[in-house]
């Protein structure tokens, strides 16, 4: 029998690119991981009990639940539907160290600030260890998860031959201004950034084995011809496509998405 598909959120970072629109951070899982270890991928991981808690829902800013319901669409969830933008600050956190949130005036946290970097590793080492949730950190200091730039992009369920199973739901965003992620040892073994064009093109060349979400992610992603254009595309917050694929089960596949217009209509 099929496993049960476990909630999970991943996101993909942007930026803008210097030699391309933009750039993406991909990560490398660790190659000793159970579930696509050696893959290249985005940072992200199951919903977690604490993440959909009412306090840890209350501890937000940025989005309301009736909107998270309504970008993720009809669905029988798991879970509630901010739970999983919870989560996505929280895997962010944990695999890069860069926290979506701020302070009680609204102002993005900031680790240039003195002595706040080593603050937040600490938060992060113990998130990690399981000694402290994501809410008691925030709460600790006075901040609030701000899930305003998380854009919704996608849903992928792992394919049912697989012995290890997720129903993730995918997420843009852009690279905060004071904030950048870097490479943490404990689940990755690399992470950088890179053109979505060039990581199909190594993907392609076989390379850099990929899971469907980064495939298809790359490909959807290097379509877009400037920065502007892909956030004009993603103003509504809504999905952009779904996917359930299972390699073993065909030997080629047709994924197709509206194009992406400019406008964002």
């Amino acid at each position: 029998m099929p496993v049960e598909p476990k909630a999970a959120a991943s996101v993909i970072l942007v930026r803008p690119g210097h030699a391309s629109p933009l750039e993406i951070y991909l990560i490398r899982r660790a190659r000793g991981m159970r579930f696509l270890g050696g893959f290249y991928a985005f940072p992200g991981g199951k919903v977690d009990l604490a993440d959909w808690r009412p306090d840890a829902l209350g501890r937000t800013r940025g989005l309301d639940p009736a909107t998270a319901a309504a970008r993720l669409g009809p669905a029988d969830l798991p879970v509630p539907a901010l739970a999983y933008w919870v989560t996505a600050v929280r895997e962010l956190f944990e695999e890069t160290g860069l926290l979506l949130a701020v302070d009680g005036a609204g102002r993005p946290v900031d680790p240039r600030a003195p002595g706040l970097a080593e603050r937040l590793e600490a938060h992060r080492t113990a998130l990690v260890r399981g000694e402290r949730s994501l809410t008691a950190i925030l709460g600790a200091e006075g901040w609030l998860a701000d899930l305003s730039g998380l854009s919704y992009l996608a849903h992928f369920v792992t394919p049912p031959s697989s012995a290890i199973r997720f129903s993730a739901r995918f997420f843009l965003c852009p690279l905060p201004a004071t904030q950048a992620p870097r490479l943490i040892l404990e689940e990755t073994s690399e992470g950088f950034w890179v053109a979505p064009a060039s990581a199909y093109a190594r993907f392609r060349a076989g390379e850099w084995p990929m899971a469907e979400p980064a495939e298809y992610g790359m490909r959807y992603l290097g379509q877009f011809e400037s920065w502007g254009a892909l956030w004009a595309h993603h103003r509504t917050g809504g999905a952009r496509f779904d996917g359930i694929i299972d390699r073993l089960d065909a030997t080629h596949y047709r994924f197709a998405w509206p194009p992406a217009d400019p406008t964002g209509d």
